[in-house]
């Protein structure tokens, strides 16, 4: 979840909403690649969930980063919640999954050199407290009750509202894990070719990165149970935004989506104040119960669109947000998929080709299948694994003409980091049939085994 925001001008009109959007626009040579990544802390001794505090803890984790890396802490009244450094940010899930949100970067070479470093540096903190840290897509075995929760006013708000609107919503906060990538657009026009595909192809990426096959210690019939879990939550905020594909879509409409969200908060002061299904729009008049009298500022805005959960968002820039969380090479190949596909004009043209004859219920039918079955789903005759394999190659092609070389010039583009996904639609095996392949044989369905073969 976001850094909260701060301060920033009064909000005077509706039209200062759309502008807000609108200046994230950027020509193509400042266009940046922000790759966002979460991760489960275990105890290796008992494999619990870390607590926030103690001596083997979220808390001295984040201290180690601090005092060893040059990490600048950020607090939440006395509670270390995050550290910041170089346009980057490490924050903390409600359940005490450790975020690393990348700076923004130019290549795919120096994202994935960031992932490493980033991976090497934790763990290096980590081993010297008895601690480990895992990549799934969800708790394996871990309970509701068996998770800490992180000293952040925004989740202590979020926690009792989840449970009114949806039946998945705690599972979501608390036990499960995600890795995205934050991409920019030119214009209006950009932003929708790209929102439509990266909504309209983001089930390939949930079948791709299918890892989490478990919940509370058993298979549960999916490969992507946090995909499942997305489904069942607050339907005002989460899901496939069938409008967006709808003639004149842009910034307008979005921020008409983004008004009628209830809000969760506002942000004052260091302190986060209830306004637990208010209206943006009485926000917007001076009608907003929590604080009569006051208009928003433009980081409530920003902090308002944080709460919007769909599979593909955007404040001043997109988020694809289908993936579960899991190994290094995928935390690479994540943003090389998406920039493959986004950042260069034909491979966007032939992604969109795929998708653009689909209507809003076969794409809710890919949604559906990718979280059950990965690569095995098919809808209407068709088979996801045919659909991500000519997916990834279009991946390939728009990475090929990109021609970004690694350091020294050793490399002459990105098209490796796709290596991993290749082979999954070779095979046709995503993590998750690993996994479960792991859990029916050698295993023996002990699934505390997964901790020492899987943690980074």
């Amino acid at each position: 979840m976001s850094i909260p925001q701060s301060g920033g001008r009064p909000i005077e009109r509706y039209e200062d909403l759309v502008e807000y959007l609108a200046d994230g626009c950027k020509p193509k040579e400042k266009w940046r690649i922000g790759t966002e990544h979460e991760k489960f802390g275990f105890c290796r001794d008992t494999l619990k969930p870390l607590p926030y505090d103690g001596p083997r803890s979220i808390r001295a984790v984040l201290e180690g980063m601090r005092d060893r890396f040059g990490w600048k802490p950020l607090y939440e009244g006395d509670s270390l919640i995050g550290l910041e450094k170089g346009g980057a940010n490490i924050s903390l899930e409600p359940g005490g999954q450790f975020e690393l949100s990348g700076a923004p970067l130019e290549n795919i070479h120096q994202t994935c050199d960031e992932v490493n470093e980033h991976l090497r540096d934790v763990k290096e903190v980590a081993d010297e407290i008895g601690a480990g840290f895992i990549g799934l897509g969800a708790a394996p075995i871990w309970k509701h009750e068996d998770m800490p929760v992180m000293p952040k006013g925004r989740y202590r708000l979020m926690t009792g509202y989840m449970a009114q609107v949806g039946t998945h919503g705690t599972q979501m906060m608390y036990r499960t894990c995600t890795v995205q990538v934050n991409l920019d657009f030119a214009s209006e026009a950009d932003m929708v070719r790209k929102f439509r595909v990266g909504l309209a192809l983001q089930p390939v990426a949930t079948a791709l990165f299918a890892n989490s096959p478990f919940f509370e210690g058993r298979p549960t019939g999916y490969k992507s149970w946090r995909s499942r879990i997305w489904r069942d939550l607050d339907p005002a905020r989460t899901g496939m935004a069938p409008f967006v594909f709808e003639d004149g879509f842009g910034f307008e409409r979005w921020v008409d989506y983004a008004l009628d969200v209830p809000m969760y908060f506002v942000y004052r002061d260091g302190r986060y104040i209830d306004a637990l299904g208010q209206s943006f729009r009485d926000f917007l008049d001076g009608r907003l119960p929590a604080l009569p009298g006051e208009r928003p500022l433009v980081s409530d805005w920003a902090d308002h669109l944080t709460t919007i959960f769909t599979e593909v968002r955007i404040k001043q820039f997109m988020e694809m947000r289908g993936a579960d969380g899991g190994p290094w090479r995928r935390l690479c190949a994540l943003p090389a998929l998406w920039v493959g596909l986004l950042y260069d004009d034909a491979a966007l043209e032939a992604a969109w080709d795929i998708a653009r004859d689909w209507d809003a219920e076969t794409r809710e039918a890919w949604r559906v299948a990718a979280g059950r079955d990965a690569l095995d789903a098919t809808v209407g005759g068709r088979r996801m694994r045919d659909i991500a394999r000519d997916v990834v190659a279009i991946a390939r092609d728009g990475l090929k003409n990109r021609a970004r070389e690694g350091v020294g010039g050793l490399v002459r583009d990105e098209t490796h980091f796709l290596n991993t996904l290749e082979e999954s639609v070779e095979t046709g095996r995503v993590p998750a049939d690993e996994l479960l392949e792991k859990y029916h044989g050698e295993w023996k369905g002990d699934l505390s085994r997964i901790y020492e073969e899987y943690a980074y």
